[in-house]
This record gives C-alpha cells, structure tokens and sequence, in this order.
C-alpha cells in the first residue's frame, strides 16, 4: 500500500448550532428519497460544526455475501475510493460498529491491522482527521448493522467541552438515519422479490415452525401448493430453500 502525506492544518469549520439537529432529525423518516436523505444528514453536518459525515449500512446475506449502502456528506471522491478499492472489507469504523454499541472516538478504537489502519488514514484526507463513530444497533446483530461517522479537519474537535452534548445529538441522528435506511432497504428489496402480502403470510407461518401440511390447513390448500409457493419464493429472493427464504427475510426486516 503507498504511504500517505501528512496533512497540513485547516481552518475550523463554522461555529455549530446544535439547537437546530434535531429539528433536521425530525424530518429524516419522511424523507422520499436518499438525496433528500443526504441534504438532511449536510444540514446536520454543518449545524454540528463538523466538516463530514457518512452513514453506512452493512447487511451480511449469508457467510460469504455482503454489501452495504451509505449516504455520504462529504467529498464524493471518498465514496468512490472506498468502493473501487473495497475497503469496506477493512473499514475500523465499520468493524467498530459490528461488535460495538456505544459512541467512540476513532483514536480509541484498538488493535487495529494495518489495512485498517490505512483506511483511517486515507479518510483523513477527506474530513476526518478527527472521527465520531456512532454505531446503530440492530437486532439481526452481526447481521446487520449502521454506523454514523461525523469527521472533522480538527484532531480535537471530539474533545471540547461540547463533547457530551455532540455525542447525544450524534446519536440520535444516527438511530433516525438507521431506520430511514433500514425501511429504505426493505422497500427495495420487496421490490425486487415481488414480495406479496401471501408471500408474507407463508413466511410467517414458516417462522413459527409449521409444516407444508399444517400451512396448507390454515391456507385451505394442499401441502404440495404450499411447496410449490415456497420453491418459486425461494427463487425469487435468490434463497437455497425456504429456511434462507425465511433468514433473508428476517434479515430485511420482513416479518
């Protein structure tokens, strides 16, 4: 990996107006889109006196499959070095948020490898020589998971006195954003399977643990349509068989 230049001093960003998050935060769970999304997390930004942020949502399919969507307020050359060069796989902040529930200063986090720790470096390049990281828990655990990072020029500036009330505010911009993303997330992936309001009911009968014939009973079917139902289900959400139907669809939230 090449060497990175040291970074020279930067001006601090405007004086914040913390007053105003959460009015910005209010506004997050209506927005249609991940453009009115990301004008929300900029206003955010700059009403922190923070210089960039980015939210990161990071879904584990199964063992070996993994994507993750962000909303990025910062400059865009970050997210596209990030995609091409795959750093997602060695994100600190990212892996932080997997095994973690508390808000953290990025200098706190320990043990890093050394692909992480370029990445850190390389992000301070792009506003985040000084870092918040803020994760967003969810109850598909490692799973499944959001971390905010708010990022500023200044290496101090999680470390005034204004420090505990960034923190709460921070906080609850990224629980907002989390679930924003996590509907987001879900409506796209019914999209895409064409998941119906019947799919849904086969997918809650098979949480509960019942049988083809057991559906088919409460369905006024036969058990061989319920496994019919289930294959062409299956196939639609790309699942090996109705078990993974049922872990993807936990997974986003379905049922």
């Amino acid at each position: 990996m090449e060497q990175l230049e040291l970074l020279p001093d930067l001006p601090a960003p405007p004086a914040a107006e913390p007053d105003r998050v959460p009015e910005i935060v209010q506004q997050i769970q209506a927005a249609p889109d991940a453009a009115t999304a990301v004008a929300l997390l900029r206003r955010a930004v700059r009403a922190l006196g923070v210089d960039a942020a980015t939210f990161t949502s990071f879904v584990r399919d199964d063992a070996t499959l993994a994507s993750y969507r962000s909303l990025l307020a910062c400059d865009p050359v970050w997210g596209q070095q990030y995609a091409s060069n795959g750093w997602c796989l060695d994100d600190p902040w990212l892996r932080y948020a997997l095994g973690h529930v508390s808000p953290v200063r990025a200098e706190e986090i320990q043990r890093l490898t050394p692909q992480q720790r370029f990445v850190a470096d390389a992000a301070a390049h792009f506003g985040f020589r000084g870092t918040l990281v803020v994760p967003v828990p969810t109850p598909a655990a490692q799973n499944r998971v959001g971390v905010l990072c708010l990022g500023s020029n200044d290496r101090r500036r999680f470390h005034g006195p204004d420090y505990p009330q960034l923190r709460l505010l921070a906080r609850s911009l990224a629980m907002e954003l989390g679930d924003w993303m996590h509907q987001h997330l879900r409506a796209e992936f019914m999209r895409a399977a064409r998941i119906t309001d019947d799919d849904l009911r086969l997918l809650r009968h098979q949480q509960q643990g019942h049988s083809s014939k057991v559906i088919a009973q409460a369905l006024n079917t036969e058990a061989k349509t319920i496994d019919c139902r289930f294959q062409r289900l299956s196939l639609r959400l790309g699942a090996a068989n109705r078990r993974a139907a049922l872990r993807l669809a936990e997974l986003y939230g379905l049922v």
